[in-house]
């Protein structure tokens, strides 16, 4: 695993199929990253933040994958902006096509946001 990236993936727990094949991605012997994350399965509370803010810290970049539901996705959205704080670098992936938000949260703001293609997240994993 030496010389590996390693990714953190936020996501609305409503796009965690986008976030299950992502991750499938990284399982590939010749995909130079691996991914890590810190899914939301119990409720918020200053301990999860910690743990996230940790995990964040540890990771070279952070991909955020972004449709309709990022905007209801308070963890997500949370983590983007703690991975701005951190000074980690971030990309936003749009899930796909069809299921883009008309408008963008504050918290993803400056933040490049390219469709889901292969060239344009190794393209991304490669300038960490």
């Amino acid at each position: 695993m030496s010389g590996k990236k390693r990714v953190f993936i936020a996501f609305a727990i409503e796009d965690k199929t986008s976030r299950d094949f992502l991750v499938g991605q990284s399982k590939n012997e010749s995909t130079p990253f691996e991914f890590v994350d810190m899914s939301v399965k119990e409720p918020w509370d200053e301990k999860w933040k910690t743990n996230c803010r940790s995990r964040i810290k540890g990771c070279d970049g952070v991909i955020v994958l972004v449709s309709k539901n990022t905007t209801k996705g308070d963890g997500a959205l949370w983590e983007a902006s703690c991975a701005k704080a951190e000074g980690r670098r971030l990309l936003g992936v749009y899930c796909s096509a069809d299921n883009r938000p008309t408008s963008l949260p504050a918290e993803l703001s400056g933040i490049k946001i390219v469709n889901w293609t292969w060239d344009n997240i190794a393209t991304f994993i490669k300038s960490l």
